[in-house]
């Protein structure tokens, strides 16, 4: 579950100490494998094992050059949900052909901009439909549709279901389809996205087989993207999902449906956080122990501006003691810099015994964590370091405070 492991009481990341990363780097620093991030993708593949199989990354979980560099190595396309995504994928050496963009409430100018670029749109609402089909008459274009079917590990995190704000709702797809003949469009993929950290297999084989319903509805698909939301697990006694025996039972839908459809289709998932969670930590140092009559507090040098996913969704991180992995489990609740009750890594947790100084694991932090953070209090990101066959690089300077005040304000 989590790719670490202790050699002679110190704490590695593949062949590489932590705590030279630290020493040598500063904290708060965030780390990725790319080894795991290369692991993942050979899973999906593995699990789902379809001729015409296309992994597209959702760059929005992490969009580390680096990461991208790599994952473009090793034949994956992008998912992408701005123009900047795409500006970022073209510079990591991606195509246009390897990207599609997904509008979520976009303006006309963003949109202009990514039909310039020559990337494929997914569009979810019929008023985004119509405004496109009046300026861009003839065009290829993919459909998300909600299938409705609500699920996901978080009510934050779920894009589906009636009161959605995302997707073309299934009572609606025949006055997409008036749309859709009334400017000439030219559907070629039909997508769902049902929510992240799927972990209902019933409820993820309903969306599939009514997004396949609809697929039937168009006549020149030449894809069904089933987007991600594959669950990864962060608590220690987490179940995971069998994705070899879910794959394979998706295998069988959807090969009949390409014999039904007469037409063997590219099949898609966007994978984001599955791909990258697990591949990430983030190094921080403690500050400060403060005692209360009911709790013990390790303050650190980072703060939910720079890993908010606790506070924005209550999500768990775990995390261990770096300086002293075997040492005798305290209650903690480890807090950060910034001066608001909300920002606590984690409350009431069993950690090794906690001293100053001493640097603390945050592990699963390689998705939605440094994508999300900013510099609130005007402190500078973390520095972000890559592995990668067990060599060290730095792929992300952290700025001091000097050069981050010279590099923004001057």
């Amino acid at each position: 579950m989590y790719p670490l492991h202790i050699t002679n009481n110190e704490y590695f990341f593949g062949d590489v100490k932590l705590l030279d990363i630290a020493k040598s780097f500063g904290t708060p620093t965030y780390v990725y494998d790319l080894d795991i991030v290369g692991e993942q993708y050979d899973s999906i593949k593995k699990s789902f094992d379809w001729p015409k199989l296309r992994i597209c990354y959702a760059m929005k979980a992490n969009s580390n050059i680096d990461i991208l560099k790599f994952l473009k190595s090793k034949g994956s396309s992008i998912d992408a949900v701005s123009y900047g995504d795409i500006l970022v994928a073209l510079k990591a050496g991606f195509t246009p052909e390897d990207i599609i963009y997904t509008t979520n409430n976009a303006s006309d100018e963003e949109i202009e901009l990514v039909v310039k670029s020559n990337v494929l749109i997914n569009i979810g609402d019929l008023s985004r439909l119509e405004k496109f089909g009046q300026k861009h008459p003839e065009s290829k274009v993919c459909l998300r549709i909600n299938t409705e079917v609500e699920s996901g590990e978080n009510d934050l995190v779920k894009t589906a279901g009636k009161e959605s704000q995302f997707g073309i709702l299934l009572e609606d797809v025949d006055a997409a389809k008036n749309i859709i003949e009334k400017y000439h469009l030219n559907i070629i993929g039909i997508h769902e996205h049902t929510g992240s950290g799927l972990y209902d297999t019933d409820d993820m084989f309903e969306s599939i087989n009514r997004t396949l319903n609809v697929a039937k509805k168009f006549e020149n698909l030449e894809f069904v993207d089933f987007g991600g939301g594959f669950k990864v697990p962060y608590k220690p006694d987490e179940h995971t999902i069998d994705y070899n025996k879910f794959g394979k039972k998706l295998i069988e839908i959807f090969d009949k449906f390409c014999k039904d459809y007469g037409k063997t289709l590219e099949l898609l998932f966007e994978p984001g956080k599955y791909m990258v969670a697990q591949s990430g930590i983030l190094l921080v140092e403690v500050n400060t122990i403060r005692k209360t009559p009911h709790k013990n507090y390790a303050g650190v040098n980072s703060g939910f501006s720079q890993l908010i996913r606790p506070l924005l969704y209550g999500a768990y991180h775990h995390i261990v003691n770096c300086n002293n992995p075997n040492g005798i489990k305290t209650k903690y609740d480890i807090a950060g810099n910034i001066c608001e009750g909300g920002d606590l890594f984690a409350k009431e947790r069993m950690i090794e015994e906690i001293r100053e100084g001493d640097i603390l694991i945050i592990q699963n932090a390689g998705a939605y964590c440094y994508s999300m953070a900013s510099v609130y209090n005007n402190r500078p990101l973390p520095g972000e370091i890559i592995i990668i066959k067990n060599k060290v690089k730095i792929s992300t300077e952290r700025l001091s405070f000097e050069k981050y005040v010279h590099k923004y304000f001057d």
